[in-house]
């Protein structure tokens, strides 16, 4: 089957996900875990393997497959999985902001590469990809919320955190969807390939 959900770097990102997953419940009193809910994350941090296979599906399969777009929904769950895994959430400080920032960027750069192979404009995509960011971290803060109410200590979460959270990720999510337009003509050609 061409262009289907063989890509390498596709892969690499699925299978390091699923590793990385693997090993947050299976060391769940490693220092780097405790407190953090990563067995209640667990399932919510796989559902994103099967979301573009899952809508490129429903969509009648059409041809090539966004293995870009899948790469960069999966990267952010991999990204902060991989600095709990790495302990570098406990040991800088910055780790949340900056993965705040940067998951956004790619996550929101996935769904604007899906939105420009519709008849939309590019403000349209711009302002759209943005909203969904929007959305999307709102969301993101209110299930961190519902794990900390749930008696998770580790995610130290505050009424500031949140805050920074939500601009950090929106910005993010508005830089990443106006570099894959400034950028997308090769990104697009980039995406299409099968190597």
């Amino acid at each position: 089957m061409k262009h289907t959900l063989h890509h390498p770097i596709l892969w690499a990102v699925r299978v390091a996900l699923i590793v990385a997953i693997i090993i947050t419940v299976s060391f769940p009193s490693w220092e780097q875990f405790e407190g953090k809910g990563m067995l209640f994350r667990a399932p919510f941090y796989l559902f994103p393997l099967i979301v573009v296979p899952g809508i490129w599906r429903l969509r009648g399969r059409p041809e090539p497959y966004p293995w870009a777009v899948d790469a960069l929904v999966i990267a952010p769950f991999l990204l902060d999985t991989l600095g709990n895994v790495f302990g570098f959430y406990n040991n800088f400080d910055a780790t949340d902001d900056v993965l705040h920032f940067v998951n956004w960027v790619l996550l929101i750069a996935g769904v604007t590469i899906a939105l420009r192979r519709t008849e939309m404009g590019k403000l349209n995509i711009w302002t759209t990809a943005y909203g969904l960011g929007g959305l999307a971290i709102i969301w993101w803060e209110f299930a961190e919320y519902l794990v900390q109410e749930a008696g998770t200590a580790g995610l130290g979460l505050t009424y500031g955190d949140t805050i920074g959270d939500l601009l950090l990720s929106s910005t993010g999510g508005a830089v990443g969807a106006a570099l894959v337009l400034f950028f997308g003509d090769k990104l697009s050609s980039t995406a299409s390939s099968t190597a």
